[in-house]
Formats: C-alpha cells, structure tokens, sequence
C-alpha cells in the first residue's frame, strides 16, 4: 500500500470520526466527547493492522457501529465508546482490564457482554436453535445495551454482506430474520428492524427482493400522485380547523409486500395497500390527544373506515413507547389505505424510539433519560412472552444464568443456576455421588429428582451402590456438567449392551445366509429407521429388534439384491444402435454440490418441490438428504440453524418424471365452466388429472385439482391457460 493510499485512507477514518460527532442525537458534553475520543484512538491502534472482506481497513467498521447507535438508535456516549470498542478484546492483543481501566467499569461490562456473544457463537455452533441464542443474548447481561449495540453490529455486517460467499451470505441472512429482526422489533428500533428483514430478503431470496424492489422503484409516480389525491380531498377540512400538519406517504417494505404476496396467494398487482400514508402534525403535549382525534374525524368524514382497523396507540402506547393513530380507510380508486396520525412527537419517538421520548422530558426526568429506558426496556425483556423472547429452557448457558444459593446439611453453601434440581446439586457435590443417586430430600421433605431448587433450600442426596444413572435423567437435570456426565454414563452402559448385540445379530443373520458386513448393517440402519450402527446394536441388544424383524429384513435384503442383479444386466444390454447417453439423459436428475454430484434424496413434503423450481438440500439425521424449495416456509429456520448441514441443489433434467401438483382455483361460478377447465388441462396441454373437486356458495366456486406434470414450466404455462377462461379470478399452486 502506497503512502499516498494510506494518507487518503487516514484522511476519511478522520472524516468519519468528526461526521460520528456531528451526527450524534444526544448532546454531548466535553467529558462525553473526551470519552469517545479515547475509545476512538484506541479503536484505531487496536485494529490498526485489520483489513476487512472487502479490502478496507476494519476500523471504518465499529466506526460505522457507533455511528447507527449515535444517530439511528439516538444512545449516550457510553454507548458510542462502546460500539467504537466492541471488537477490540475479541480480535485484538487488548484485554478486558485494559479496557476497564480506561474507560470505566461500565464500558468494559458492555464489551465483556458483547466479546461473550462473539465467543458464543463459535463455541455453540449454529445447529443450536435460534431462540436458545435468543435467550443467551437476554441472558448475558443485566445491561441491554449489549443486545442493542449487538443489532447495529449486524446492521452493518448485513449493509456490507457483498463481500462475503454465498453461503455465508444466506446464513447470515437467514440468521439475522430469525433473531435480529425479532429483537430489533421488541426494542422498538422500527426502522431498523425493517431495514434488517428487507436486508436478509437480498440474500434468502434475491430474484423475488430484485423483483419487488424493481416494480416499488417503477411505481414511485404513481404513488406520489396518489399521495397527492388522497391529500387534496382532506387538505381544505384540516387547514380550516387551523392545523399545522405535513402529509408523507412511505412505501410498505419489500420484506412486508412478499409476506404478503405469499400469505394472501396473490400478485405485486393484486396488493392494494402498498403504502401507508402519514399525517404529522404540530402541538403542545396537552392538546396532542384532542388535535389526533380531530384530524381522525376529518379524514372519517371524507373517506369511509374499516371499524376492525383502528389502533388507538395514544390512549395506551406501546410498551417500547410508541404513540399513533392507526386507521384504515377506503382511499381514492377504492383502495384500502393505513393512515397513521401521529405529533412530531410521537413522530420522532417511532423513528427513535425511548431515546427520542427523554428528550421531550425537562429536570431530573430528562437527566435520567436514558437509564430510565433501558431499565424500562430490560424489565419489558425479560417479562416478554412475545415470539421475540418466547425462550426455550433446553439449552442453558449456566455461566451467564441467574444464581440461587443452596445449603448441604452440613450448612455449607452451594452456587447454581435457576432452575437447578436436586440432580444438577448432587453432581456439582461429587460426579459419584451424582451417579449415586435414589433419592433426595428438601427441607428435610423427601421430593422428586426434578423438583425445582430455591434460594436458601438445604438439600440432601440419598444415594444407594445399585443406582444408576436413566434416560429420564436427562429431564431431570438442567447444569451442563450433570447432563454431560450423565450422557456420558448412558453411552458407556450402551456400548457395553451394543458389543453383545452385535454378537447376537451376526448368529442370526447368518442362520438367515447373509453376512454380517458394512453393506448390511447400513442397509439395516436405513431399513430401521435409526441414526447409528451402534443403535442397530443396541436395539438387538435389548431385544427391541427381535428375530422376526431380523427375518423380515434378511428376506427383503436378499429381494433386493436379485433386482439390483437384474438391472445391472439388463443396463449392459442396450443395443449398438441406441445412445446411451439419449437413454440416461431421459431421467430427471438432481445435482448436489459444488462437484455436482449424483446423491440418492427425497422431496420434503412441506413445499412439494418439483423439477424447475429453486431447490436445496437438507441432510437429515433419519432421512439422508432431503429437498426443499428456497421459499419453503421452512428454509430460513432450516438455513438459520443448521446451516452446516445445507448443501447445495440444482435440477440436471427434467423432461420425463411425473410429478403432482396442486392447484386451487377461484371465480364465478357459470355454466360450462368445469368443461373449460378440464378441455384446457386435458385436450389442450395434455396433462393427466389426478382429482378434481368443486364447490360452489352465493354465486362463486371454489375448486382444487390435482394435476401430474413433467415440470415447473408445464406448470406455469397451465396456470396462465386456465387464467385466460372466462370467470376464473384467481389460479395458485398449493
């Protein structure tokens, strides 16, 4: 790098730092400034040798962090520092007491939290499930400034994902719908919860977010000569009433359209409420109430309102402080329109959220502005039944859980997570006395393995020679070190039983003739339905597969050996005349990997795919690889936490298999109609038709036929043949 390069480049990190100041939503005090300046220089020495994915030097990064936090979120200048710091301890020589030195015990909390999340993620693998990462993120820390800080962290890693692969793209797309999203909407950082979902779209689905973005941008007219109709109407009403208001129109976001287009089975067209409009008015706080309903009987007065739309957000604001009006109305060319009434205050509170509400309060409420709003928004956090936090208790993280205090009878006093049991105590005590256990006593009360353990119990283990850890112990325990060594017992006592299993199915099979060898025991896995040879094992051990399952498979082993036999003959006797390659290529294929390989799968029945559509596979754990399409409703969640076990899926051919498909279809119910359709299915296109089945009520049908198809191609061209019949008013694929 030239020293003119790096002169520039010093140049714009220094430009970048001033813009940070400059844009910040709180005033910041010369101390508040001192501190962001320190952060910032040791941000900068920190990550001075740091390149990031795209080629630019990585401290234009937390820069850009602290800049979404400043300005978008609206924080304090701890929060700034912070942002600016949040990756030096995980990816740089400074530590946490260096930290903590220089800026204070505060900041180096939020970095801790922050640093334990990035450790987290690369400890717990992806496979766990989403809202267990939900509840670790909640969890971490008694400050929610972690969490926050965390949402603009991946604000901008989502902003600057073009320089990642493609598949860490979608993972990380998939991942920032499933939690960041969700997140951001519980804290009430609207905007950018939109932006994060439009974001991962890009990504999980490019050609649809390509497509929708296309015709929002080619609409953009329209929409503004709708706004200025719907205006014009009310415009004269309002200003008569002496109203100092300003009406902006926003365009629902891609994200909410293709939710939409997907839920309601319909077009980009056939959306008619694209976009809300917004009437943003001025007024002291004692008159914001009257003024909002004022303007509500306006607009009720002149356009007709859908009674089961209307959200009064003023009387009772959300818990994250957000304050409207919603209505929905039937606009200009009898359209259904959301107008959202909101004062310039309750304006800036939605963009910002509780960092705008202090800023509209005066004397002591305003100095405890933000730690007011973030105790407030902890407490609504861990009192959330909402999806967002809706947690799962499977998986803990015990060094970051809440403690409770338990006594020994000797009075001695022992640490656990909340939510411990007598188990989790009697391992924490001695592994052996753990696996010792038969009983156990609380408060002297002789009560279940499972009982739930308070703060201040005195807990007493009885333990016997015979006892010995089961199954159910592992719903009993909650600790990481319990459920390990219980696991790890269980797995011993397997193997053992395994080992004579083993023994015992290898003198059975060959009273069967067939071999005990690798090919039989896979195939019997697979036949048995389970995950491991050991299983296999196992379950002969215990005698859960007896000799009349071990005869069934012998014979079905043996059948299919002999068809394996023939095909392979029949396969070596095409005649000199015919291309082989003409014969296989007949065969509708798919291809998994970057080395496109030939792999044996099965298609989900959850989305149906069929040759032509946008697929990937899933490797199972039962079922080898499975195929879903990309738009499955399942495939975020599925790319989200098993992201490893994603691969890759293209169709090769797809001219002979068959497929079914099924296809719903509304309209007007006329005579001969049945007949249009099934003359356009079958004498026209030629497609064979499994089941047809109609219904009529009030002058309207509704029918659902089920087609057999070679393709996704043949399958549009039908769908678009039967839109044309006279009387359908809507074709869909189920």
């Amino acid at each position: 790098m030239t020293q003119a390069t790096i002169e520039k480049e010093n140049k714009q990190i220094a430009k970048q730092y001033k813009e940070l100041l400059r844009i910040s939503y709180q005033t910041l005090s010369s101390d508040d400034k001192k501190l962001i300046r320190s952060a910032f220089e040791v941000a900068v020495d920190a990550h001075k040798n740091q390149r990031r994915k795209s080629g630019e030097a990585y401290i234009f990064h937390p820069i850009a962090v602290a800049k979404i936090v400043a300005s978008e979120i609206g924080l304090d200048a701890v929060s700034i520092a912070s942002a600016l710091l949040h990756d030096v301890v995980e990816d740089t020589e400074y530590t946490l007491d260096d930290i903590e030195r220089m800026f204070g015990e505060t900041v180096a909390r939020i970095v801790d939290g922050l640093t334990k999340i990035a450790h987290l993620k690369k400890d717990m693998n992806i496979s766990q499930q989403a809202e267990n990462f939900r509840k670790m993120l909640l969890t971490l820390h008694d400050d929610v400034r972690v969490i926050i800080i965390k949402i603009a962290d991946r604000y901008h890693n989502m902003l600057t994902l073009d320089a990642m692969p493609e598949h860490k793209q979608v993972k990380m797309a998939s991942e920032t719908l499933y939690i960041y999203a969700p997140l951001a909407h519980r804290i009430g950082l609207y905007n950018i919860k939109t932006e994060l979902e439009d974001l991962s779209l890009k990504y999980t689905e490019p050609e649809v977010y390509k497509d929708i973005s296309g015709k929002i941008e080619d609409s953009k007219v329209e929409q503004q000569d709708y706004i200025d109709a719907f205006s014009s109407i009310i415009d004269k009403s309002l200003k008569k009433e002496g109203l100092n208001y300003y009406i902006k129109g926003r365009m629902k976001s891609i994200f909410s359209i293709r939710k939409k287009m997907k839920t309601q089975s319909v077009s980009f067209d056939e959306i008619y409420d694209k976009f809300a409009i917004r009437i943003i008015y001025k007024s002291d706080k004692q008159n914001e109430k009257f003024l909002a309903w004022k303007i509500y009987s306006i607009v009720t007065d002149h356009f007709t309102p859908n009674p089961v739309r209307l959200r009064d957000w003023i009387s009772s604001p959300k818990s994250t402080g957000y304050e409207a009006l919603h209505i929905t109305v039937m606009g200009p060319k009898g359209n259904w329109v959301e107008v959202q009434i909101r004062s310039e205050r309750m304006h800036e509170i939605a963009e910002k959220g509780y960092a705008a509400h202090f800023k509209y309060k005066h004397g002591e409420q305003k100095e405890q502005g933000i730690e007011v709003w973030l105790n407030r928004l902890q407490e609504a956090l861990e009192n959330s039944n909402g999806s967002a936090v809706d947690f799962v208790e499977e998986f803990k993280l015990n060094l970051y859980s809440k403690e409770i205090f338990v006594f020994t009878p000797k009075g001695e006093l022992k640490s656990l997570p909340k939510g411990a049991t007598p188990l989790d105590f009697a391992f924490n005590i001695h592994t052996e006395v753990g696996m010792r256990t038969r009983g156990a006593k609380v408060n002297g009360k002789l009560v279940p393995l499972n009982t739930t353990l308070n703060s201040g119990d005195q807990v007493e283990i009885i333990t016997s020679d015979q006892a010995k850890p089961n199954q159910n112990w592992l719903d009993y325990a909650t600790t990481a070190r319990a459920r390990a060594k219980i696991k790890s017992s269980l797995r011993e006592e397997k193997k053992t039983i395994a080992q004579e299993g083993k023994e015992v199915l290898r003198r059975k099979l060959k009273s069967q003739k067939v071999t005990l060898s690798e090919d039989v025991v896979n195939k019997m896995v697979i036949y048995f339905k389970l995950k491991t040879s050991l299983d296999l094992f196992y379950r002969v051990g215990i005698g859960a597969i007896d000799n009349q399952k071990i005869k069934e498979f012998a014979s079905s082993y043996s059948n299919a050996f002999i068809s394996f036999f023939k095909n392979k003959i029949r396969r070596h006797s095409v005649p000199e005349d015919i291309d082989k390659d003409e014969i296989t290529s007949k065969y509708d294929m798919l291809v998994f990997g970057k080395d496109e390989e030939k792999l044996d799968y099965k298609l989900s029945k959850c989305c149906n795919p069929i040759p032509g559509d946008d697929v990937f596979g899933f490797i199972s754990v039962n079922e080898g690889i499975k195929v879903h399409k990309k738009n499955c409703p399942n495939a975020i969640s599925l790319q989200s936490n098993y992201a490893y076990r994603i691969i890759s899926a293209k169709w090769i051919d797809s001219t002979q298999e068959e497929f079914k498909s099924e296809i719903q279809l509304t309209g007007i119910d006329n005579l001969g109609l049945v007949s249009d359709i099934t003359d356009v299915i079958s004498d026209d296109m030629h497609v064979n038709m499994r089941n047809l089945n109609f219904s009529t009520e009030g002058g309207t049908f509704t029918g659902r036929i089920t087609v057999v198809v070679k393709n996704n191609g043949i399958l549009k061209k039908l769908i678009a043949n039967l839109k044309r019949i006279e009387g359908i008013d809507k074709v869909s694929r189920i």
